[in-house]
């Protein structure tokens, strides 16, 4: 039986439901207004969002079958690696499909009436704090730094002696922006990849490649895998790395490099990385 509408915008309010239902869910870092809910938003515009405490909560969603993709932060233009992230990428059963570059306009966030001067704790994630340190170091010397779940979370806490730092792109009744971008280089890009269950079962082509890999723990192994990529004139255009948890002292290098999934001398050149060394994992292939 054909459901029956009070209004027109009650049956469009469904409709809008049952297109998001059919289409799919994201989840990532919330509150509503974060940097990776406005990634996500651009990366799956007609899909579901599924806001979260935590970049794990995202990923664990995504394992359950809770979400079709989850979308994460990997790298800041000023700040280098978004290390829990590119650890979250080695550990589960999760594929790179997607890359996209996001804009970062950071700005300082007050209660309305709250002065420069009376300002003595600052709120935000971690990341935004560090891309702002010298603005902070120069206006706030002194100040206390708190780090919050994402930048949005600090607005919460925002009273008559604190601030915030926050996406040009929100909003909030009561609270005003600065005028200016506060980040230390206004050219300020994060790069957030989309991630599918899965060890990337059906990826077909690609521009960009991503691995992680564990050496023999010898002088010149880290030479010897990268050698790899020269013989094959693969472009390497990032490597990272991370501690080895079970093994102090050794560690694990993320590595991209410019190639097509689906030709034969990345084919290749992947088969040879994953015979030599002890440890492989193909995080994606994306454009």
């Amino acid at each position: 039986m054909a459901r029956l509408y009070a209004t027109r915008a009650e049956r469009d309010l469904d409709e809008a439901r049952r297109r998001l239902k059919e289409t799919g869910k994201v989840s990532c870092l919330g509150p509503e207004g974060s940097f990776s809910e406005r990634a996500a938003r651009e990366m799956r515009a007609d899909y579901a969002i599924e806001l979260c405490h935590s970049f794990g909560e995202a990923v664990d969603l995504l394992l359950e079958g809770k979400t079709d993709y989850a979308v994460l932060p990997i790298e800041n233009s000023l700040n280098g690696a978004v290390r829990q992230n590119l650890d979250l990428l080695e550990r589960e059963e999760i594929f790179c499909r997607e890359e996209h570059a996001l804009p970062v306009d950071q700005r300082l966030a007050t209660l309305e009436g709250v002065r420069a001067e009376d300002v003595r704790v600052i709120y935000s994630h971690e990341q935004a704090i560090a891309q702002c340190s010298e603005y902070l170091r120069a206006k706030f010397p002194g100040v206390r730094y708190v780090f919050t779940a994402s930048t949005v979370a600090g607005l919460d806490r925002l009273d008559g002696q604190s601030a915030g730092i926050v996406g040009a792109h929100v909003r909030r009744e009561g609270v005003c922006l600065s005028a200016e971008n506060i980040a230390d280089n206004k050219q300020n890009f994060t790069r957030f990849v989309l991630v599918e269950r899965g060890k990337g079962e059906g990826c077909t082509h690609s521009a960009m490649v991503f691995l992680c890999a564990v050496c023999a723990h010898k002088p010149g192994s880290l030479l010897g895998l990268l050698k790899i990529f020269q013989r094959h004139a693969l472009n390497l255009t990032r490597i990272e790395s991370r501690p080895v948890k079970e093994s102090f002292g050794e560690y694990r290098f993320f590595i991209e490099f410019a190639g097509d999934i689906a030709s034969e001398r990345v084919r290749t050149a992947l088969d040879e990385a994953r015979n030599y060394c002890s440890q492989f994992k193909l995080l994606g292939a994306y454009d």
